[in-house]
């Protein structure tokens, strides 16, 4: 936050001293495509008559040019440092991220990545030496609840937590646009590292939305049989799943439930009897994982005589 071009750290502003406020927005929760963006913006309480004449909005209602100039306001002013009085950063929470933590062993749902994200922002404002006396939060769902959480977090910090604050809180209103413009330069810059792609494939996938029919072009022709999806798209969206049956190779996972009670085992291949070329021991039944390491009995991996 307050860091040099080498990239040491410089001398904090005089005004981190100062009761300051912060605002928390989000771009990018809902498409199928590119990363969440978490973003906040943090300012002296005295100087909010002065983030008001910025012309802060909520970066859905301005257009790209507007937002792409009032980013570079906010980028002066956190680059003036003393003579400044803005501060912001970004949490990019990529799309196999995502996916990874919803689909894992230990599965993590939306609103906790954001929920952990949010607090990664103020951990990271309150250790850069602010005095942070207030914060406004842009949510969805339960919004007292939210509250609640990030005051036990955080005591000391007064929170206002509400639906569409980035339309009613100028300090909101420039977190909100830090994420959406780093979320579009994430898109535009994107280079789809897989190969069997067209060379235009990465720039031609739409808004990124499910509905937008565009982006579902763009996914049925990314498709690969085998490896799925890109590393652009959030493959634990439902939108993925009927593409990949129609799309993708089958791959059948089958619990031995009654064999290990409250332990899922996998069996792998496209047949689990020993008639139908079955991947795992005679029979087709599982292996219970008896004698094995533990890695493989941590990860419910069996043995396959056939993969394919």
């Amino acid at each position: 936050m307050a860091e040099q071009q080498d990239g040491a750290q410089a001398e904090p502003p005089a005004w981190y001293k100062e009761p300051c406020m912060l605002g928390i927005d989000e771009a990018g929760r809902g498409p199928v495509l590119g990363p969440m963006v978490y973003a906040v913006a943090f300012a002296p309480l005295s100087r909010g008559a002065d983030l008001k004449k910025m012309g802060f909005a909520d970066s859905k209602t301005l257009n790209e040019e507007k937002r792409d100039k009032l980013f570079e306001v906010i980028q002066r002013e956190a680059a003036a440092g003393q003579g400044g009085c803005l501060g912001h950063a970004a949490d990019v929470l990529s799309a196999a991220f995502i996916s990874g933590k919803m689909l894992g062993r230990e599965r993590t749902s939306l609103n906790a990545l954001a929920f952990d994200s949010t607090c990664q922002l103020i951990e990271g404002v309150l250790a850069a030496g602010v005095n942070l006396a207030e914060a406004c939060i842009d949510a969805l769902g339960d919004t007292t609840k939210h509250r609640e959480r990030l005051s036990q977090r955080f005591p000391g910090v007064q929170f206002t937590v509400e639906a569409k604050a980035d339309a009613t809180y100028p300090i909101v209103s420039a977190a909100s646009i830090v994420a959406k413009v780093t979320r579009d330069r994430a898109l535009r810059d994107f280079v789809l590292e897989e190969q069997g792609s067209g060379p235009d494939a990465s720039t031609q996938f739409g808004s990124g939305y499910p509905a937008d029919p565009d982006t579902k072009r763009w996914l049925e022709s990314s498709i690969d049989p085998v490896f799925g999806f890109p590393s652009l798209v959030r493959f634990s969206w439902s939108t993925c799943t009927p593409l990949l049956e129609q799309h993708a190779v089958p791959v059948k996972f089958e619990c031995d439930a009654d064999e290990a009670p409250g332990q899922q085992l996998l069996s792998f291949g496209r047949g689990t009897s020993s008639s139908g070329g079955g991947a795992g021991p005679p029979g087709g039944a599982a292996s219970t994982g008896t004698g094995r390491h533990s890695y493989f009995r941590a990860r419910k991996l069996q043995r396959a005589q056939l993969a394919f």
